[in-house]
């Protein structure tokens, strides 16, 4: 297929092909909560391909519960969501995708936005990712960009700053709970003093589920281990200036998601859960707006 291999994917970047594999297995129901036919295809292309089989067959081995999986599917499209009415409110905006891997979320995102002509948007991922992406979806489009750097590397926040004064969304899927809370504290604080106004959505999970995280992880023999979790997202207002929600140096949390907030079918069985979830907050989405926009822009 290429000269990217399997084994250049060692590590966090190695756990895209979860992701991916629950995306396409959800797609292919008839009750799916999400169509993501290019992961369904991309599926079937690695499973053919003989630097990928052994991969895909040991993700197919991993025991996901049926509880997980759905889980999973729900926050990609809470994800969507709040990118779909980022874009609704501002369909000028720059959206930085961070830890893209191989979603196609630009596509399934946009598709449905009349004015997507007028987004910038960007998929960032570490380079060994960026490159099977180009293999995999193609080379960049008009509007459709590619970083291949660490979130942590500055150079790609020269390449988007360009496009300032517009509106700015961050997006960040799956990665903070990969790095270290100075690491995220650092990156969240040049974003607000770089781009004041812009919006940041991620998801997190609670500490005790960062341990049981790497538990799963080491169990399943992935490379990767978990760093970061937090109990409460005013966690980060106390980063910015906690005198004032107006101040240019604040960071204002916006909304909160939780996987039994809002009724779904398929996990009307753990709807009992709900109270416990409450406490508990083993995986959450939030929302913030990091300072305030100058005056004019």
């Amino acid at each position: 297929m290429s000269e990217t291999s399997s084994q250049d994917l060692s590590g966090v970047a190695e756990t895209l092909l979860i992701p991916l594999y629950i995306r396409a297995m959800e797609s292919q129901r008839p009750d799916a909560l999400i169509k993501d036919e290019k992961a369904v295809e991309l599926v079937a292309r690695l499973s053919a391909d003989d630097g990928f089989r052994r991969d895909m067959d040991r993700i197919r081995q991993i025991r996901i519960i049926e509880m997980g999986k759905v889980t999973r599917i729900l926050q990609s499209c809470e994800m969507d969501r709040q990118v779909r009415d980022f874009l609704r409110r501002h369909p000028e905006a720059v959206v930085v995708h961070i830890g893209c891997g191989l979603d196609a979320r630009f596509e399934r995102v946009c598709s449905e936005q009349p004015d997507i002509g007028q987004v910038e948007w960007y998929d960032l991922d570490l380079p060994e990712v960026i490159e099977l992406r180009r293999v995999l979806f193609g080379d960049e489009g008009e509007r459709h960009h590619l970083l291949a750097c660490s979130v942590l590397d500055e150079a790609w926040l020269d390449i988007v700053s360009a496009h300032r004064p517009r509106p700015f969304l961050f997006l960040a899927d799956g990665v903070f709970i990969y790095l270290q809370e100075a690491q995220v504290r650092s990156l969240v604080l040049t974003l607000r003093d770089r781009f004041p106004g812009a919006e940041l959505v991620f998801d997190v999970l609670s500490p005790l589920e960062v341990w049981e995280g790497n538990r799963r992880f080491a169990r399943n023999k992935l490379d990767a281990r978990l760093h970061w979790g937090i109990w409460h997202g005013q966690v980060l207002e106390r980063w910015g200036d906690p005198s004032t929600s107006l101040s240019a140096g604040s960071i204002r949390l916006l909304d909160e998601w939780g996987f039994l907030d809002r009724p779904e079918p398929r996990l009307g069985h753990l709807r009992w859960l709900r109270p416990l979830e409450s406490l508990a907050r083993s995986l959450r989405i939030y929302h913030y707006r990091l300072g305030k926009a100058a005056e004019g822009e």
